[in-house]
């Protein structure tokens, strides 16, 4: 760990407050204006917002201006085996330094190879090669944005032979060392245990779940692979499925509450409707803090 990440604090300005929100679509932007319903937060993907100016940043600096911000990234390719790309990094700055989000985060993926560009966050073999190489990309990340991340558990459809550890070794190898937090990410975890057949709350014991910042909960599509097994895709264009709010709820009692993000990028419905899932959300996060404070008093 780089001995700025030890002198930058975990978060920026304002801590995100521990309540639900939602992604931040520009089907949305004049209703969120005009009413300002009351939601925790709102999370947006950076690369949506390199831009110097137009309508997307007219309308952002507005609403940042009552809300609290995340901004999520999905294009710094930190697992591919090229450094990262030096002028998206410094997009990215820019944006951060603009807006000063209460949070980062971006995946535990790669999407680049010699200078294309994917539209696919792919999986890493988990091996210490690549252990090295992602902390090595991760330190420099951290120290070029000045600030801590988050790292996202990934969605995956195969593991690798050559993987020497598992997936929940891996991220806590790579938190320990970089000092980069976790973003958990609840319906990814169900999804790659389901392909993979393992359990998904032993998945999530096995976390460092004292570093989750956030949390993130969305739906996903049903298929079946070639031998007619149930095969999960993290398409986050359906609603939160029963098993995820579940395992939401075992999280919590695990971790306390977090700030959770509803994810939808597909099939985007009514602002009201994700306003009314979030409201789930909140409802299961208020009987943590009711928990919580039941424990201090007791």
């Amino acid at each position: 760990m780089s001995d700025l990440i030890h002198s930058i604090p975990a978060r920026l300005g304002n801590a995100m407050p521990e309540r639900a929100g939602i992604g931040l679509k520009p089907d949305h932007f004049d209703m969120i204006l005009e009413f300002l319903p009351d939601i925790g937060f709102f999370e947006i993907h950076a690369e949506n917002y390199m831009v110097d100016g137009g309508p997307f940043h007219f309308y952002l600096e507005r609403i940042r201006s009552h809300y609290p911000l995340s901004i999520h990234g999905v294009g710094l390719s930190i697992g591919a085996q090229a450094p990262v790309d030096e002028q998206h990094l410094n997009r990215l700055k820019i944006l951060l330094d603009r807006y000063q989000p209460e949070l980062f985060s971006e995946h535990l993926a790669w999407s680049t190879h010699q200078g294309h560009y994917l539209n696919d966050l792919l999986p890493v073999p988990y091996t210490q090669k690549t252990l090295r190489h992602v902390c090595e990309q991760i330190d420099h990340v951290q120290n070029r944005l000045g600030r801590r991340m988050l790292l996202e558990n990934p969605a995956t459809y195969l593991e690798f032979n050559q993987s020497s550890m598992s997936e929940a070794e891996f991220i806590t190898a790579i938190v320990r060392e970089t000092g980069c937090g976790l973003l958990l990410d609840i319906n990814n975890v169900h999804v790659a245990c389901t392909n993979h057949n393992q359990n998904s709350l032993n998945y999530i014991h096995a976390l460092p779940l004292d570093t989750v910042g956030e949390i993130h909960l969305a739906g996903f599509a049903t298929d079946h692979d070639s031998d007619g097994a149930p095969l999960l895709i993290d398409s986050h264009d359906a609603e939160v499925a029963p098993q995820v709010w579940s395992l939401y709820q075992a999280t919590l009692a695990l971790t306390g509450p977090r700030p959770t993000l509803l994810e939808r990028d597909g099939n985007i419905p009514s602002l009201e409707t994700l306003c009314a899932e979030a409201n789930l959300a909140e409802q299961i996060l208020l009987s943590q803090h009711h928990s919580k404070g039941e424990q201090r008093h007791a």
